[in-house]
């Protein structure tokens, strides 16, 4: 059979060889780290804007489109502004004595509650345990669009501020639900974007 000595001597002088090998090194550096270098020549050659960064817009898909040129007053003419915009409101302003309740049903989650007319829709739908879509919560995308299925947006929402839905998407309907807040009873297909 194998003769054990032999066997001792090989894995002996193995572990030698290994040791020595390893004692001695492999002779291998590492490189240089230059990331931080590569990112400083990608900076300097981003030019520099004049205009601030927009915010998070990726989240969710970002806002509505571009206004084509000519179109619904897009751009104002030189020495024009912009004030006959209607602003939205303050919820928070609505005196605890002039508080009201509506009905809002929830056509994809088979639920109706009242929401107050100084709470959103979407917080609402959060405290109930529903999982509903948002990105920015302050009315610059249309992640948490909803479409109300009685009629034109206006008559049964208020938004707190909206950068994101034109007048014909609110005609259609639809609402931003982390700043729309009901002035009406009304039924919401949550999740529909126009």
């Amino acid at each position: 059979m194998v003769d054990q000595m032999s066997v001792a001597l090989g894995a002996g002088l193995t572990l030698i060889v290994v040791a020595i090998h390893y004692a001695r090194g492999t002779g291998w550096e590492p490189p240089a780290d230059i990331s931080q270098e590569v990112l400083e020549r990608r900076a300097a050659a981003v030019p520099e804007t004049d205009f601030p960064e927009p915010m998070n817009r990726s989240i969710g898909g970002g806002a509505a489109g571009a206004i084509p040129a000519g179109e619904g007053g897009a751009e104002l003419e030189e020495g024009e502004e912009g004030g006959d915009e209607e602003e939205g409101f303050d919820p928070e302003a609505i005196p605890d004595d002039e508080v009201e309740y509506y009905e809002v049903e929830f056509a994809k989650e088979g639920e109706t509650i009242e929401i107050a007319n100084n709470e959103n829709i979407l917080d609402v739908g959060e405290e109930e345990g529903w999982d509903l879509p948002y990105a920015c919560r302050q009315g610059q995308c249309v992640s948490c669009a909803g479409q109300i299925q009685d009629g034109p947006a206006g008559d049964y929402i208020r938004h707190e501020h909206n950068e994101a839905l034109f007048d014909d998407d609110m005609d259609d309907g639809y609402c931003l639900t982390c700043v729309a807040y009901p002035i009406d009873d009304f039924t919401l297909e949550t999740g529909e974007q126009p």
